[in-house]
């Protein structure tokens, strides 16, 4: 066996890894694939006959690629619109589409949703740092700072995923079992149930970008949501139960991509007010954070 094809075998042996840590950083099984297949390329060409650390060299040039795109995505601003999840409940998944609802399901909605609020740099060293248990050196040499800064960055994505430690705010226990009973009920269309977590007089808020014309922005009455809701499983399919705006939640993020955000009004242990948003400008302005 001659060196490339020993080169080429290692590789391959940890191409699972590196494409677990690119899968965080990028949040799409298909720039995934890219930047690690784009690792390869590079690596192919200048070998890693000196390196001590094939596994952790393999890492850092995947890690180094996937910043680059995160940049690049920044800087076009790219967002992803309403029209996705319209297109995603009405066509039949895809098995590359199957594969990528698989891995935001194993690697949590929620927190890719977060994930994709950090800034590239506070992505790179809360993912390398705190999932993969890659030093702050390291991470520092890749960002170009100091092993310091590199630490701070990850404390404040962080901070940015699970919020201030003392809140003055949180959910109740109950309400967060209200709000799983609430997406589960939902998601395998167990009608019975929905009613047993609604209020009688429940008021169902959504913006008209999520909802074709035909269907009211506001509904009332819990009977009523039931019947509506027989439309919706495939979108509830999609969906997990997150802290929004300090209050349970859920967030839909089929494939860890954000497509609405459930506020829900839970009181005397039913829900009152459900308001689905979907609006560009009101979901950034919505704060999501991950469960304890």
């Amino acid at each position: 066996m001659n060196h490339q094809q020993a080169m080429a075998e290692r590789f391959e042996a940890d191409r699972s890894h590196l494409r677990a840590v690119a899968y965080r950083l990028l949040g799409s099984i298909h720039d995934a694939d890219d930047a690690v297949q784009a690792t390869w390329l590079k690596i192919s060409r200048h070998g890693i006959a000196d390196v001590r650390n094939p596994t952790g060299w393999f890492t850092t040039v995947t890690a180094r690629e996937c910043l680059d795109r995160l940049r690049e995505r920044k800087r076009r601003g790219e967002v992803f619109g309403a029209e996705d999840l319209v297109s995603a409940a009405a066509s039949p998944a895809s098995p590359a589409a199957d594969d990528e609802v698989a891995m935001a399901e194993s690697v949590g909605r929620a927190l890719l949703v977060v994930l994709d609020r950090l800034s590239p740099a506070q992505r790179v060293a809360f993912v390398l740092h705190d999932i993969f248990a890659v030093p702050f050196d390291d991470i520092g040499e890749l960002l170009d700072r100091s092993a310091v800064a590199a630490k701070k960055l990850a404390s404040r994505a962080r901070e940015r995923l699970h919020g201030d430690p003392q809140p003055t705010r949180r959910p109740t226990a109950e309400h967060l079992k209200i709000a799983q009973a609430f997406l589960s009920a939902s998601q395998h269309g167990d009608l019975a149930a929905l009613l047993e977590v609604l209020a009688p007089d429940v008021v169902r808020h959504v913006d008209r970008v999520l909802v074709a014309d035909r269907v009211p922005t506001e509904l009332r009455g819990a009977q009523e949501f039931v019947e509506e809701s027989k439309m919706f499983t495939a979108v509830a399919q999609g969906g997990e139960v997150a802290l929004v705006d300090g209050a349970a939640g859920i967030v839909i993020a089929p494939a860890g991509q954000l497509k609405s955000v459930l506020r829900l009004g839970i009181q005397d242990g039913r829900i009152h007010l459900i308001d689905i948003i979907g609006d560009p400008d009101r979901l950034a302005a919505v704060d999501v954070r991950l469960l304890d």
